[in-house]
């Protein structure tokens, strides 16, 4: 084992929903400061193999490992479940998850939000957590924003008020999973920022997107699925430049033309 491990590794990753298998032998390496896009069309299986690099959904099959430690697995196939606890916490507090819609939490105040899980989860002070969630909000251009309450806020500034929270966990990867597909074009394009800024300071990033031009722009790495397989996986100048499978173009092909 090297001293610097991979932050996440998945080997072989199989998952099914009864007869439906998504994730037919799915295989993914992240390295620190690594950007890897996962593209590809509705039920590809981008968003379940995410989640299971999350441990949010139980695979049937194949290794997660998160800076070299393996996950610890009771059971078999259907059956089978993480069996530590402890482990899976630890996890999931060092890979934080920012999703679709923005998830906040209607009660709290956007600083609240920010605030909630490193008070809660990992224990901190507050006086030692408040500073940090603000620097966070103003990191996401939303600073005069940390005493309005989410349904005050724009869905642009509501996932930028989400990725704040997931920062405010200091985690080792940020797991995206399709921050901008709720968004209108224009609100879009705030939380593209927030995301290219991210890329660009070196953190470990996994993006589920549709936006070709984002993976494009911010990926070391971009990975196509297709039907729970992975079909091609490259930095984003050969995948979109040189694709070399009939299916990667014709789906290449279909998102430019929409």
């Amino acid at each position: 084992m090297s001293q610097n491990p991979p932050v996440i590794e998945l080997h072989d990753l199989h998952k099914a929903y009864g007869e439906l298998e998504v994730l037919k032998g799915v295989s993914l390496t992240a390295h620190r400061g690594d950007v890897i896009s996962l593209i590809g069309s509705s039920g590809s299986g981008k968003s379940t193999m995410l989640r299971c690099a999350n441990l949010l959904e139980d695979s049937q099959q194949g290794e997660i490992l998160f800076k070299g430690e393996a996950v610890r697995w009771r059971g078999q196939s259907h059956g089978r479940r993480p069996a530590d606890a402890k482990q899976v916490l630890r996890i999931r507090t060092n890979l934080s998850m920012v999703f679709q819609q923005f998830n906040l939490w209607s009660h709290m105040t956007i600083l609240q939000n920010v605030m909630e899980a490193p008070l809660t989860v990992l224990g901190r002070d507050r006086a030692e957590v408040e500073p940090k969630a603000r620097d966070y909000l103003a990191k996401v251009g939303i600073a005069d924003k940390a005493d309005a309450w989410p349904a005050q806020l724009s869905g642009g500034q509501q996932q930028r008020a989400a990725i704040a929270r997931a920062l405010a966990m200091e985690p080792e990867a940020l797991l995206f999973d399709e921050p901008t597909s709720a968004l209108d074009p224009e609100l879009e394009q705030e939380v593209v920022k927030v995301i290219k800024d991210l890329a660009a300071e070196g953190r470990t990033m996994l993006l589920v997107t549709h936006d070709m031009r984002l993976a494009a722009d911010v990926s070391d790495q971009v990975v196509f699925l297709h039907q729970g397989n992975l079909i091609e996986q490259g930095p984003p100048e050969q995948l979109f430049g040189a694709p070399k499978t009939e299916r990667l173009q014709q789906f290449l092909s279909a998102t430019t033309s929409a």
